[in-house]
C-alpha cells in the first residue's frame, strides 16, 4: 500500500483519526473529510487511488456523494455501512460501490479489501495475463479493451464500476461455460464471501440493464438456476 492516496470521507472524529492512523502506518497518504461537501473537488485535486466512503453523512448523505462520484470519476469506492443495513449496502452496490464493510469493523479488514481492489485495478489477478493480458476481448456481440478497461457495446462506450468490469471480464474469457457466484465473486473481488452474500446477484442486474436489449429476457448472461450465470456467444 505505499504510496497510495486515500480518500476518507466519515464524520467520526474518532474513526477518522484511527484509520488515517492505521492507513499511514502501512504506507498510504490519507485525506480526511467530516462530510460529503467536498468530495469531488478533493477527488479533482488529490486524485486519490480509492475512496472509503459512510453512508450516514451530515447534510448530503453518501449515497449521493457515491452518485456525484460516479458521474465524473472511475475512482474505487468502498462504502462502510451500518451493521443490518442491507437496504443501503444494495443501493449502494447498484449505484456503483465496488466493495462494502459494515461498521463495527477491524480495520485489517478494510485494508486487506482495500488491497484486492487496488490490485485487480493493476490485473494482478486475472489468470492468463501473459503476453495477451491486454489483448481484446471480443464475445457476444461486445469488445472489452483490456487495456483502457472500456466495454463496447455497438460501437458505444459503456459506463461501469470496477466490480462490474471485473465481472464482464471473467464471464467473456469463459464464454458458454457456467460460474458459480462464488467464482465469479473471487475472480471480480479476490475475497472470501459469507454463504448468504447475494451482492453478485446485484452486479449482474446492473450488468444485464446496461448490455442486454430486454433487461427482463437477458440473451447475453443468462441464469443457470442452481448452478450460477453465463455468457452466450453464438458466434
Amino acid at each position: 500500500m505505499l504510496g497510495k492516496r486515500v480518500l476518507l470521507v466519515d464524520d467520526d472524529k474518532k474513526l477518522r483519526a484511527l484509520l488515517t492512523e492505521y492507513l499511514e502506518d502501512y504506507g498510504c497518504d490519507v485525506t480526511a473529510l467530516e462530510d460529503g461537501t467536498g468530495v469531488s473537488e478533493t477527488i479533482q485535486r488529490k486524485a486519490p487511488d480509492i475512496v472509503i466512503l459512510d453512508i450516514m453523512l451530515p447534510g448530503k448523505n453518501g449515497l449521493d456523494v457515491l452518485r456525484e462520484i460516479r458521474l465524473r470519476f472511475p475512482v474505487p469506492v468502498i462504502m462502510l455501512t451500518a451493521k443490518g443495513e442491507d437496504a443501503d449496502r444494495i443501493v449502494g452496490l447498484e449505484l456503483g460501490a465496488d466493495d462494502y464493510l459494515p461498521k463495527p469493523f477491524n480495520p485489517r479488514e478494510l485494508l486487506a479489501r482495500m488491497k484486492a481492489i487496488l490490485r485487480r485495478g493493476l490485473g494482478l489477478e486475472t489468470e492468463g495475463m501473459g503476453e495477451e493480458g491486454d489483448a481484446p476481448l471480443e464475445a457476444g456481440g461486445l469488445i472489452l479493451n483490456r487495456a483502457k478497461q472500456v466495454l463496447v457495446r455497438e460501437g458505444e462506450e459503456v459506463e461501469l464500476s470496477t466490480t462490474e468490469y471485473k465481472i464482464i471480464e471473467a464471464l467473456m474469457r469463459n464464454p458458454n461455460r457456467v460460474l458459480s457466484r462464488d467464482q465469479l465473486m473471487t475472480l471480480s473481488r479476490g475475497r472470501d464471501f459469507v454463504a448468504f452474500d447475494r451482492s453478485i446477484d446485484v452486479h449482474i442486474s446492473k450488468l444485464r440493464a446496461k448490455i442486454e436489449s430486454d433487461p427482463r429476457s437477458p440473451k447475453t448472461i443468462k441464469t443457470i438456476w442452481g448452478s450460477g450465470y453465463m455468457f452466450v456467444d453464438a458466434s
